[in-house]
């Protein structure tokens, strides 16, 4: 009898020790439990992040001597198995002054110490987001002060990043690629997508990704991290939520978002909704007269009649709504095995495109009665599925299989034009990723393979809205596919504490193949069909030195791609009146060859200061040039004789600048840091001269004073923006008359401008939060560059949030 007690409590035992060894970690100063604390060890090999509830399984931590602990904000610490067993597996972290031990995602795919990357990375993270409050993704991603944001209309935010925007900067949601065949050179909207209240982490890659990302990432890579499913450390369901309602003054904003996570020991749920609901936007009282709306268009009695607009600082429409919908599944079986699948829907109100419809004619009146997108919308699912499980192959795999589709539409009507046009496009995208990760002392290798297929269905249509007929309108877009197959290795190599060495190579195979035959009807095309296969090759080399842990000096050498879309090998659209873009099927992929320098020191324990200098050469660009279609150099589209123009690989160009930041922690709480971007780029023109880049944003950054105290955290800012010349202008620029201010001499130009900010956030208790600010206090009048809308005028922003 004694014996079979003896073997049941070691049964019992090892039963309790199935379910592992939990560990907690708080905040030092406050108590509160801290979520997203990542843990390290490198022998046993083994990862892992906490909960909601700042739990985290250690099991597979058992026997380590070395266990990095690490979350943005806070002093890094290195512990091992058996120090956390004697502190009964309950730590605290303090906040950092300033830490250079920081986990990043971008470079490599895989979690990686940032000291251990030769790139420049920025992070965001939730508590930024909460204070900022941004209305969109592309607002989140401005206020780091290192993006540059243009908008054509409020439901818009083309980023700029070194010089590069659209199709030359490339977007990840989740690990996976949301660029599509039909991302175009023209500024882009696709970013407002993206949900900034699901956002778990957000990084910006600066520089070169395609070693890594593929076709695309040319000036950076923007990797968003959704809300991930947290699995329970006990018997107990963990049951974790945030529900938030603002409001903005500038647009009488109304938001609210609702999210709710429910875990077990192996299966998670995650669910979030929110509603976007954005009125005309009011700009401010001082500044340009030039960016003032003082008419609109209303049709009356069948014909287009021009109002005068009461209030010319209301941009009127720029109003729209937009809804997202965010599901995850996750399913952890046992320590080796971790899926997860996810949904994301967003969806848009039709809204219009406010540049277009302050555009004039010779005759003084509007150029559209209408010129609005249609609804956008986009749907993933996403399975991904982790394996750790150390082989002679690899110690960790992760696989990504997604399933997106993109709809986007144009409407636009001439004024006093009885002919209402709508461009429907489609793209339905598959894409499969398998990324490796394996460790070997001082060696690191990160391969992977890649294949992503885009399937583009466009369709035009048009009708006579005084007799209801339809008429015959050509497609934006051949019938189109468009893949790439992909494989690629970086590989890290530590060559002594201080140096790590990193070099890497990938190689892409690009196929289009594009069905003309539908606008024959319309076009004089001497062909049918194109087809496209052709390959790309990439490489890069970047060093680490971190002589101390006060300081990081990095480099590195690459190159970047984007090959030709079906944007640019088949859309025909008329970028200003009386000049049209027609396919050339015989474009190439262009080339970016990048190098940069990174140097982070910290100054005693109160001063930290951040520089990075690059420069990045463009080589056979993609450019706008005069056309022939058939021998004819001129013809009827959208009802006038146009000028044809096509993509040409026909120049090269260069981006050269400098990125710089400072902090200093002032005693009592208070805090200043700074930001500071330059860049200029010329590219080459048709008759051998040069213009400055298009892309090319003038200097931009910010300077600020903050507070922090326990529950309270405040910020005073000044955001500022340079001033770039007529003279000194693209040239392509220089004729966007409607969208520039004047100068003394009548010429567009781009005037500089300062706001001023101030944000609060208090934590009432540990479930009430409220965050609050004042935007462009001195309700100054200005746009950021290129930009067909002008920024919001004094904004009051307030949101309640209330987390459990």
């Amino acid at each position: 009898m004694k014996k079979i007690l003896f073997f049941v409590v070691i049964i019992i035992i090892t039963q309790a020790n199935a379910f592992g060894q939990k560990l907690t970690i708080k905040d030092k100063d406050s108590g509160r439990p801290l979520n997203l604390v990542s843990l390290s060890s490198a022998n046993p090999l083994a990862s892992a992040t906490t909960n909601t509830r700042g739990q985290v399984d250690i099991s597979d931590f058992k026997g380590s001597d070395a266990i990095e602990f690490r979350l943005l904000g806070y002093q890094g610490i290195t512990l091992s198995y058996n120090a956390l067993k004697e502190l009964d597996f309950t730590i605290a972290l303090s906040q950092s002054l300033f830490s250079l031990d920081e986990i990043v995602v971008s470079a490599t795919r895989w979690e990686q110490n940032k000291r251990e990357v030769p790139n420049k990375i920025t992070s965001i993270n939730v508590k930024q987001i909460e204070l900022q409050n941004p209305q969109t993704a592309a607002d989140m991603l401005g206020n780091t002060g290192e993006v540059f944001i243009q908008k054509s209309q409020l439901g818009g935010g083309s980023p700029m990043i070194r010089g590069f925007a659209t199709n030359r900067l490339l977007y990840s949601i989740d690990g996976v690629r949301m660029n599509t065949a039909i991302f175009r050179a023209g500024n882009i909207q696709n970013v407002i997508s993206v949900d900034p209240f699901s956002i778990e982490t957000s990084e910006v890659f600066f520089g070169p990704g395609s070693n890594i990302y593929g076709s695309d990432a040319i000036g950076g890579v923007m990797i968003f991290r959704t809300l991930t499913p947290q699995l329970s450390e006990n018997k107990d369901p963990l049951v974790k939520g945030k529900a938030l309602a603002r409001y903005s003054s500038a647009n009488n904003e109304i938001t609210g978002h609702f999210d709710v996570g429910v875990g077990w020991q192996k299966w998670a749920f995650t669910s979030s909704v929110t509603n976007f609901n954005f009125g005309n936007l009011m700009q401010g009282s001082r500044g340009p007269d030039d960016y003032l709306k003082r008419y609109y268009v209303k049709r009356v009695d069948s014909v287009d009649r021009v109002f005068v607009n009461e209030n010319p600082r209301l941009q009127t429409p720029s109003g729209y709504t937009q809804t997202n919908i965010m599901q995850k599944v996750r399913f952890k079986p046992d320590e080796k095995w971790d899926f997860n699948y996810g949904f994301h829907y967003s969806e848009t109100s039709e809204y219009a495109r406010y540049d277009r419809m302050a555009e004039l004619s010779k005759d003084g009146l509007p150029n559209s009665a209408v010129w609005n997108y249609g609804p956008q919308k986009w749907m993933m699912n996403h399975l991904e599925i982790t394996h750790s499980d150390p082989n002679p192959v690899y110690d960790q795999l992760v696989i990504r299989v997604a399933y997106q589709k993109f709809e986007e539409s144009r409407i636009d009507r001439k004024f006093n034009n009885n002919r209402l046009r709508t461009q429907l496009e489609e793209v339905e995208a598959l894409s499969f990723n398998a990324d490796f990760l394996k460790r070997s002392g001082k060696n690191n290798f990160f391969y992977g393979i890649e294949a992503v297929m885009n399937d583009v269905v466009s369709t035009g249509s048009a009708v006579n809205i005084k007799t209801g007929k339809p008429v015959d309108v050509p497609d934006r877009y051949p019938d189109s596919k468009w893949k790439t197959y992909a494989a690629y290795i970086n590989y890290q190599y530590r060559l002594s504490q201080q140096l790590l060495l990193q070099v890497g190579g990938r190689y892409s195979q690009y196929f289009i193949n594009s069905d003309f035959d539908k606008l024959l009807a319309f076009y004089p095309f001497d062909y049918k069909e194109v087809e496209v296969n052709k390959g790309s090759p990439t490489g890069s080399v970047g060093a680490v030195y971190t002589p101390t842990d006060k300081w990081t000096l990095s480099t590195s050498l690459s190159t970047g791609f984007r090959a030709p879309n079906v944007d640019d090998i088949g859309k025909m659209y008329d970028f200003k009146a009386g000049d049209v873009i027609v396919p050339n099927p015989d474009l190439k992929a262009e080339y970016a060859y990048n190098g940069e320098i990174n140097i982070t020191k910290v100054f005693g324990s109160s001063v930290k200061f951040d520089i990075t200098g690059f420069y990045t050469y463009l080589d056979n660009a993609m450019v706008r040039r005069e056309y022939t279609v058939n021998g004819q150099d001129s013809i009827i589209y959208n009802g006038e004789m146009s000028k044809v123009f096509a993509l040409q690989n026909a120049a090269d160009a260069f981006v050269y600048g400098i990125n710089a930041g400072l902090e200093i922690k002032l005693p009592e709480g208070f805090g200043i840091s700074g930001r500071y971007n330059y860049q200029f780029g010329e590219e080459e023109m048709e008759d051998g001269t040069t213009s400055r880049s298009r892309h090319s944003a003038p200097s931009f950054g910010y300077a600020k004073l903050t507070y922090n105290a326990n529950r309270l955290d405040m910020q005073f800012s000044a955001v500022f923006n340079g001033k770039i010349d007529h003279k000194d202008m693209n040239i392509e620029e220089q004729q966007k008359i409607s969208i520039y201010a004047a100068d003394k001499d009548g010429n567009p130009y781009v005037p500089s401008w300062t706001i001023l900010n101030f944000k609060a956030m208090y934590r009432l208790t540990d479930m009430w939060t409220i965050s609050a600010g004042l935007e462009n206090i001195t309700d100054r009048r200005y746009r950021t560059y290129s930009s067909g809308i002008s920024a919001p005028g004094r904004n009051m922003v307030l949101s309640l949030i209330a987390n459990f």
